[in-house]
């Protein structure tokens, strides 16, 4: 793509869609708003996570979510979850389909718990971008880490 194109007012918008997109997958899914969480994946959306378990659709996706909250409280009973985001890349594809990529890192009640990457493909679905395809991968952990499998780094 190139730079005219970037800054069309269309694509403007797109990138800032997206990134409230991720913003708000942080903030519902670490407060335990799993219903939030699905409005923001379309309804064939895939998601895939370490171990090679990969959903599909919502009620795939939400076992996901409902899995690692449980992990998480049987760990420790003070439990909290922080997820941070850092150097989104978002790729528009075209006006209803894009790619990004972005680092996170997560907080729980041993600190730093685990770190790594977001993989995703976005799509609109009813006017709104959604997750069609989320990857994640784990690039490290803490030897306490109450959330985080085996360390599958450079996935």
């Amino acid at each position: 793509m190139t730079d005219r194109v970037e800054m069309q007012p269309w694509v403007l918008s797109a990138r800032e869609q997206i990134r409230d997109l991720v913003a708000r997958y942080n903030a519902n899914g670490d407060t335990g708003r799993f219903e939030q969480v699905m409005e923001l994946f379309a309804p064939d959306a895939v998601m895939e996570v370490p171990g090679g378990r990969i959903e599909a659709g919502h009620e795939g996706i939400l076992g996901i979510f409902t899995g690692a909250q449980d992990r998480g409280r049987a760990a420790d009973t003070s439990f909290y979850l922080r997820h941070m985001t850092a150097t989104h890349q978002i790729d528009i594809l075209d006006e209803a389909t894009a790619a990004g990529r972005c680092y996170y890192q997560v907080l729980t009640t041993v600190g730093l718990d685990h770190w790594g990457r977001y993989i995703d493909r976005y799509r609109v679905v009813e006017g709104r971008w959604r997750f069609a395809h989320r990857r994640v991968t784990i690039d490290g952990q803490s030897p306490k880490s109450l959330m985080a499998g085996p360390t599958r780094g450079g996935q």
